[in-house]
């Protein structure tokens, strides 16, 4: 499966930008929530489009990021390519935390599942309040380094988190797959399951059939 990549760096605004979300999976309430988040200049109708290859005891939410950049939408304005500024992730994290705090109120376990930009979104998510997720997906793209949120020894302890990275993705830059696959397994104290694909910027079967485990595991009463 393919996702659209992130292009460069945007001046970009979020003002009075609504909540958008498309649904799928369990209807139950009490489901665990796996949040979808899109990669940059995508939407999210299209990543929905992983939910039906995923397990489905979990209530999916795909959120459409509140940014309008092209045909798509974006995160976060940057100062390049998986380096988002410090003020524009601070606004849109918690435009997003209003959204969630609504929709799936604490005690209702939240996973985070994020491509590209995506993925980035969700680093800053959880690296500024681990205590809120029951576990995230970093998916071929990097944490948000230097943008503001901490990046500091046993950050994630005890966290679940899913890393997956393409040994031929060109998108995202070489030293931040690096730094983040780094921190993620040694620094952040995290419990990691590491996937590395042959593939380049794009979702791969064999990952989608390795995240569906791992949400299953992360989602459960035991877990």
């Amino acid at each position: 499966m393919h996702l659209p990549a992130d292009p460069g760096a945007a001046n970009l605004s979020s003002a009075n930008a609504q909540h958008v979300v498309a649904a799928a999976g369990s209807a139950d309430p009490s489901a665990p929530l796996v949040v979808l988040l899109h990669g940059r200049g995508s939407n999210e109708r299209e990543i929905l489009g992983l939910a039906p290859h995923l397990p489905q005891a979990f209530a999916y939410a795909a959120v459409r990021a509140p940014i309008a950049e092209g045909s798509g939408y974006a995160w976060f304005a940057n100062r390049g390519i998986g380096r988002p500024t410090p003020e524009s992730l601070a606004e849109q994290m918690a435009w997003f935390r209003l959204w969630l705090d609504e929709y799936s109120p604490a005690g209702r376990p939240v996973i985070l599942v994020g491509f590209s930009g995506g993925a980035a979104f969700v680093g800053g998510l959880v690296l500024d309040d681990p205590n809120r997720y029951s576990g995230a997906a970093i998916l071929y793209g990097t944490l948000p380094f230097d943008a503001g949120v901490p990046v500091t020894p046993a950050r994630l302890a005890g966290l679940s988190v899913f890393v997956a990275h393409g040994d031929q993705d060109r998108v995202i830059p070489a030293d931040l797959l690096a730094r983040t696959w780094q921190y993620l397994t040694t620094e952040s104290a995290a419990s990691v399951h590491t996937r590395r694909d042959p593939g380049g910027h794009q979702i791969s079967a064999q990952t989608l059939t390795e995240l569906g485990a791992w949400i299953s595991a992360t989602g459960s009463p035991s877990a």
